[in-house]
């Protein structure tokens, strides 16, 4: 199977690196540290090469190293089949994030074109007991990484209902202006939904028949009335017809952005929420590498995985298996974690990094392991 995979990677003033220059050679890369060196911010810095605001969701300004705040560039040499592309992304002081891809300027939409990135982070591990936004968010990723345009759709809807929510609260009356924003809403909302749903289907085929240590999940959207639009002519009209309730309200009671995320155990029968941690974290695993599997069999390459201290809840023969299913994949993750011991079983299939930290700057170095 063809191959996508970061060849070279250069930091400048991100986070706590003040310069890091990086060469790769295509095979997953374990990077293990003490907490706190500065292993998250290397993969934060991968998850960079994909539209949005990276695995921690940051603000362009809070990426750059402090003190000094003097803006901060990751440069990527990127290997996509059939290709290669320089890609480039930074932020001056006070500015936003710009890219640039082999010397032109970009949107962050065309980052999704040539790459796609997925990421497992320690945050996501309460995600099937927290509140709905964040099964929404994680769901959309998985949506964005089959279709770019997701996020376009997903910005329009948003823009358009934060327009609604503020007609709403000043309790304007003006149907014209109500039918223009609904109307918007409708078509990115309908969008949405498809793409959604799309997605969960992908999900659901590739968990099918594959052999993995990894529990399968059994998923659904769910929500009120209009979370889930199957047309923008039912979206359009449930948010004509909620206009009264939603101004008592002051906000859109109607859309995507009120559906959840459901996921049940398929093995247990047993709603995800209900699981133990390391259940639920098995479970997330298993979702990550089912996109992957996805991905690969639609674009002919397996995606970037970025798991941050993957070997977390997982015992021996888990990590052990996991290892065996990236590989096999033929992915490139970039995998962290506190210690080297926790990436034996990787033996030569990986390249391992050494993160240290002194005086609050991140060093890297290439260590040889057998």
């Amino acid at each position: 199977m063809l191959r996508l995979a970061v060849t070279g990677l250069t930091l400048a003033q991100f986070r706590s690196h003040s310069r890091a220059r990086l060469a790769l050679d295509g095979r997953p890369v374990a990077i293990f540290g003490p907490n706190g060196a500065g292993k998250t911010n290397l993969l934060e810095a991968v998850s960079l090469l994909s539209p949005g605001r990276g695995l921690r969701r940051a603000a362009a300004e809070d990426l750059a190293r402090a003190p000094g705040a003097l803006g901060w560039k990751v440069g990527a040499v990127l290997d996509v089949p059939g290709q290669v592309h320089e890609v480039e992304t930074w932020a001056e002081p006070g500015g936003t994030r710009q890219v640039r891809i082999d010397g032109k300027a970009a949107a962050q939409v065309a980052l999704g074109r040539i790459a796609r990135v997925l990421w497992l982070v320690p945050a996501m591990d309460r995600l099937w007991i927290e509140g709905a936004e964040g099964r929404r968010r994680f769901l959309d990723r998985i949506a964005l990484s089959f279709e770019p345009a997701h996020a376009e759709a997903v910005l329009a809807y948003d823009k358009a209902m934060r327009e609604r929510n503020r007609l709403l609260r000043d309790e304007v009356r003006d149907a014209h202006w109500f039918a223009a924003l609904e109307g918007q809403m409708a078509e990115a909302g309908a969008a949405i939904g498809m793409n959604r749903r799309a997605a969960l289907a992908r999900l659901a085929a590739a968990q099918e028949g594959a052999e993995t240590a990894f529990p399968a999940a059994d998923l659904a959207l769910s929500g009120p009335d209009g979370a889930d639009p199957e047309t923008a002519e039912a979206l359009g009209g449930a948010l004509a017809a909620g206009r009264g309730r939603d101004m008592a309200a002051g906000r859109t009671l109607t859309g995507p952005h009120r559906a959840d995320l459901e996921a049940v155990f398929t093995a247990k029968g047993v709603p995800a929420r209900h699981c133990s941690t390391g259940e639920q974290k098995a479970l997330l695993i298993a979702l990550i590498l089912a996109n992957a599997r996805a991905l690969a069999a639609d674009f002919g390459a397996p995606p970037l995985v970025l798991l941050d201290e993957v070997a977390a809840h997982l015992d021996a023969g888990r990590r052990a298996a996991l290892y065996d299913e990236i590989c096999a994949l033929g992915a490139q993750a970039w995998m962290t974690g506190t210690g080297a011991e926790l990436f034996e079983t990787l033996g030569g299939r990986a390249q391992y990094l050494e993160v240290m930290e002194t005086d609050g700057t991140s060093h890297v170095a290439e260590r040889e392991m057998r």
